[in-house]
């Protein structure tokens, strides 16, 4: 049990490579979403490649700084202009948009996830705040945590500190009443420290964490490990 521990309330996770591997649930979701282009609207990836339209979303985001946070408006904005450019109408984005969601949501949680949450749940309130647009309620646990946040929602990315102080507001806490668990050591752990918070790396694949930066408050490899430094 790290000497911290008294002092937290609440636990708050990243998302993507913390409790799944999204590695494999983008590339399934791309694919989806590029099929139903070629059943509905040809033309678009006949043109166009995936990386034509990624670009094409990097060059939306450059082109409109105050969205390029928002990685959904981004991928409707962007396929809502190719529309135009080939002859269809804008409103193919939106149903292209939903192939692509609902498969981005279709996923396994790591198998230390719910155990580990659950036992996390008995002494802390349990949060998320995620840059991605992963939707809880569709994947299913959604009722395991009191605060949700994402960058869309909050107008901002890690590292922002905007992020981790709406977090912090949501959850009606300090900061220091609250520790940040993710696996990325500058997006979560550098940037929630920043804000105030207590910090834990989920190191599930083994790294060395980075000679430049200030280690975590707690370094796990799985939920279940967390719960058992932060004495649940």
């Amino acid at each position: 049990m790290v000497a911290l521990s008294h002092a937290i309330r609440a636990v708050a996770f990243d998302l993507d490579n913390t409790l799944w591997d999204v590695d494999p649930v983008l590339v399934r979701a791309e694919e989806r979403w590029l099929q139903w282009l070629r059943e509905n609207c040809p033309r678009i990836p006949e043109r166009l490649s995936m990386d034509d339209m990624r670009t094409a979303r990097m060059q939306l985001a450059a082109r409109e700084p105050h969205n390029a946070h928002d990685f959904t408006y981004l991928r409707i904005a962007s396929l809502a202009q190719h529309a135009r450019e080939y002859g269809y109408d804008e409103s193919i984005a939106e149903a292209a948009f939903e192939i692509f969601i609902t498969a981005r949501n279709q996923l396994d949680l790591y198998a230390d996830v719910r155990p580990g949450l659950q036992r996390l749940r008995a002494r802390y309130a349990l949060a998320t705040l995620s840059n991605g647009n992963a939707d809880l309620g569709r994947i299913g646990v959604a009722d395991l945590f009191s605060v949700s946040l994402n960058a869309r929602g909050v107008g901002a990315a890690k590292p922002d500190r905007r992020c981790f102080e709406r977090l912090v507001e949501d959850l009606r806490l300090e900061p220091q009443e609250v520790i940040y668990v993710g696996d990325d050591p500058l997006l979560d752990v550098e940037a929630a420290r920043i804000a105030g918070l207590a910090t834990a790396w989920m190191n599930r694949t083994g790294q060395t964490w980075p000679a430049a930066v200030r280690p975590a408050d707690v370094d796990v490899s799985d939920c279940i490990e967390l719960a058992v430094q932060l004495g649940t």
